[in-house]
Order: C-alpha cells, then sequence, then structure tokens
C-alpha cells in the first residue's frame, strides 16, 4: 500500500497534572493549578508545532463516594472554566489552536455561540468547539434535574444545539462588515441573515452579534462513538476525537464514520479523526516500563474502584477487586465507553481490579509504553492504516509526559515525514487541512437526501 500523502495533525490534552489517574502524587507533576502552568504547556506545545490545544469539561462535582473523590484530581474540579482559560492562552500564543469542550445538555446555544466566537476572534481565527452532551448525573444536579438526561433526548438536544450554533455562526459573510465612513454604511445588509429558528428544544431568531472570524467560524469537534454521536459527528463535525483501542477497531471505526459523509453531501476529506493516545516514552524500553509502574504503584483501591464505576456507568462496590467484571446492563451514560471498557476486560479475561489499574492512564483510549522508535511505529501504524488522521496526546503527568513526547518522539515522526516542521497557515483551518466555510444557513447541514 503507497504512503499517505499527507502528514499526522496532533492535538495537545491537557489535564493540569497529567491524565494518569494518579498522577497529581507524582513528586515530577505540576499541580496545574495556576495560570502560569497552562502558559508553560501552551508554550511547549505550540513551539513543537502541535495543531491544537485541547481541554475537556464537566460541569459538576463526582461525589458519589465522597472518601475518594477526596482521594483523586479527576473529580470534576478544575481551576478554570475552559473558554476563559483559553482566552488568556490566546494573547501569548499565536498559532495553536484552541479547543475547548462544552456540553449542549446544560447550555443555551446562542450564548454558547457568542462565547466561541468571541473567542475564535480574540485569537484571530484558531478556536474549535467540541461538542459533548453531559452524561454526569452529578452535573444535572446543578441545572434542576433529579437524574442524568435519558440518552436518546441529550442526542436530539445537541442535534437542535449544533444545527442553532451553525447556523448563529453563519450570521454574516466574510466581508458584511463594510464600515464605510464616507457613506455612513457600518454593515451591508444583504450579507446578514436571520437564523428563525423554531424547533423542539429552541426558539432562536439570530443573527448573532459577533462578525466572523479569519477562518470562518470555530471548528466543529466531536467526542461521542455511539451511534447517535456517530450520526452526529457526521453531519455536523469537523474534527473527532476516537478512543478506540486496538488496529482493527480503529479503522473499522475510522472506515464507518468517514462513510456516512456521503449522505450529508461531504467528502471525507472533511472530517479529521484524532484518536486519544497516552505514552509513556523512556530512552529505553525499561526506562518507560518503569515510569509507567511508578505510576501505577500511586492508584489507590478506593479511587480505583470509583473511577471505573463511574466511567462504565454503574457502581463495582458490591462486587470483589479480584472477581471478573461482571455482565452490566446498558447505561443511560457514555455507552460508547461501557462497550470500549467491557470488550476489554472480556478479550484480557481482566479482573475489576486488573481493569482499573488498565484504564487508570488512559482512561479508556490508546495506551502506549516504549521508546521513542517503538511509539513511532504504534502511531505511524495506525496513521498509515486509515485508523487514524493524528492523534490526540494525553500525557501521564505534567509537564514531562507533554516534554517527553516532544523531545523523543517527536523527531523521530519528522525524520519519517510524518509531521510538519511548521505550521502551514495562521488558523486551526489551515494547519488542519479543512476549508474556509462560505456563510450559508444551518440546512447546509440537513441530509442531501432530504
Amino acid at each position: 500500500m503507497a504512503r499517505r500523502n499527507e502528514r499526522m495533525k496532533l492535538g495537545a490534552f491537557l489535564y493540569f497534572t497529567g491524565h494518569h489517574l494518579a498522577a497529581w502524587r507524582h513528586p515530577d507533576a505540576q499541580q496545574g493549578t495556576e495560570l502560569v502552568d497552562y502558559v508553560e504547556l501552551a508554550r511547549i506545545a505550540e513551539a513543537a508545532k502541535f495543531d491544537a490545544l485541547f481541554l475537556a469539561d464537566g460541569v459538576g462535582v463526582r461525589l458519589s463516594d465522597r472518601e475518594a473523590a477526596s482521594r483523586k484530581a479527576h473529580s470534576g474540579v478544575t481551576p478554570f472554566e475552559p473558554i476563559t482559560l483559553l482566552s488568556a492562552l490566546a494573547a501569548v500564543t499565536s498559532r495553536i489552536g484552541l479547543v475547548a469542550t462544552a456540553s449542549t445538555s446544560y447550555s443555551d446555544p446562542y450564548n454558547l455561540a457568542r462565547q466561541f466566537a468571541s473567542l475564535d476572534r480574540l485569537s484571530n481565527g484558531r478556536a474549535g468547539w467540541n461538542l459533548v452532551t453531559s452524561a454526569d448525573p452529578e452535573a444535572a444536579l446543578n441545572f434542576g434535574h433529579d437524574a442524568a438526561i435519558r440518552h436518546a433526548d441529550r442526542y436530539a438536544r445537541a442535534e437542535e444545539f449544533a444545527d442553532v450554533v451553525l447556523g448563529l455562526w453563519n450570521s454574516w459573510d466574510d466581508d458584511a462588515f463594510v464600515r464605510d465612513r464616507a457613506s455612513g454604511r457600518y454593515f451591508d445588509p444583504e450579507k446578514l441573515r436571520l437564523l428563525n429558528h423554531s424547533g423542539e428544544h429552541f426558539k432562536v431568531r439570530g443573527p448573532l452579534n459577533i462578525p466572523r472570524s479569519p477562518q470562518g467560524h470555530p471548528v466543529l469537534v466531536q467526542a461521542g462513538a455511539s451511534q447517535a454521536g456517530m450520526e452526529l459527528a457526521a453531519r455536523t463535525a469537523e474534527l473527532v476525537f476516537a478512543a478506540e483501542v486496538t488496529l482493527e477497531d480503529a479503522v473499522s471505526f475510522y472506515a464507518r464514520l468517514k462513510g456516512r459523509l456521503a449522505a450529508y453531501g461531504r467528502r471525507p476529506d472533511e472530517l479529521k479523526v484524532l484518536p486519544g493516545v497516552f505514552p509513556v516514552v523512556g530512552r529505553t524500553l525499561a526506562e518507560a516500563e518503569e515510569k509507567f509502574e511508578a505510576l501505577q504503584e500511586l492508584i489507590q483501591p478506593e479511587v480505583g474502584l470509583d473511577f471505573l464505576s463511574t466511567t462504565i456507568g454503574v457502581d463495582l462496590s458490591a462486587y470483589p477487586l479480584d472477581g471478573p467484571v461482571p455482565d452490566l446492563p446498558e447505561t443511560n451514560g457514555n455507552r460508547s465507553r461501557q462497550a470500549l471498557l467491557l470488550a476489554l476486560a472480556r478479550r484480557e479475561n481482566l479482573t475489576i481490579r486488573q481493569l482499573y489499574k488498565r484504564v487508570a492512564g488512559a482512561r479508556g483510549h490508546w495506551q502506549v509504553v516504549g521508546t521513542p522508535a517503538q511509539v513511532a511505529d504504534l502511531l505511524e501504524e495506525r496513521f498509515e492504516a486509515y485508523g487514524a488522521d493524528g492523534f490526540n496526546v494525553m500525557s501521564p503527568i505534567k509537564p514531562g509526559g507533554l516534554v517527553d513526547f516532544v523531545e523523543l518522539v517527536l523527531p523521530e515522526l519528522r525524520r519519517r515525514g510524518l509531521f510538519r516542521e511548521d505550521y502551514e497557515g495562521a488558523t486551526l483551518r489551515q494547519n488542519l487541512g479543512l476549508d474556509h466555510p462560505a456563510a450559508r444557513s444551518a440546512s447546509r447541514f440537513a441530509a442531501a437526501a432530504e
């Protein structure tokens, strides 16, 4: 098979202490609670020519087990709200993309469209919105609900939410604001369009009161892998954060997702697939394994069990830690993540303890431990097999894990011609190889067959 003629795209997924569940306990991990910590990470990633910084988010503190919650950094408590943080980072960076997560379950589309359009303009066209639905029951309690919104209802709302936001982002043509002092005309009324949306969940007239940015509008990112999530991504997303673990599953997901695009009048290259990867890198295999085991030893059993229960959507505390993972009902939470973890447990015949230790680092994503050449081999294999267009790098600890990847793996990828030497453009779209979107109505995203 001929080599691909494009290069990998790379995101730097920032979690303030690091992605490993016990990272905050590691003596080399920054606590990551101050702006200066994120500025350091952003500058490292931009100097390395990463496509984007990526921030996850939640809107609740996970207190189902208060004692376990008190022992982990991954409890939903974060130092900053993502859009606010990325707005600050926009001032100290110039080329790297800025992607923030925001939920459709507990947000208003007009306000969200306005916030991300503002970030896009502040950064001169480098913003992206990671669209998620919220399955966390703790978050539901903060927004007038007694329990998490049903999976089907979350995605029905998300579908309409995405249409409203995209329609609002297309309120103005790129050159609508003429600002002609001589004629006294500030904008061209022919280049303005009202949304006039009236649906099951939202009624929004528009237009958005923010002009378009240099990249047209923020890049739309999506992370769900359920059938509903894949359909939403095929219809609206421009970048997908995937979580398949095996090469076979990654290639299958990539083909199935891109195969859905034609039904919406879209080309395969209009959507980039970036799976999460958790790389532990050492100059020797023994060094890499030692780094990984040092983190694994810091996992407290009650924290590991609570984390697994939360992630899998079922309380596992009644089952023996060293017994098999039981058969479980389908959750109302993150169904694709539950399916991935159960498949992993069955494939490797893991106990509950082994499963939480197995996923404590990557949290259900792809985990690689090895030398720079070994890590590069695995990334290259998945990229060349069309299982990915690039990767979202989930560093084990911060800043050391990101530095290891930059100093050890990137030179190997560049030697093989797989990653850029410098940015191709000034906007996130240009660097991702995505088209500049023409301003048009939200009907652009309706199925071509309708």
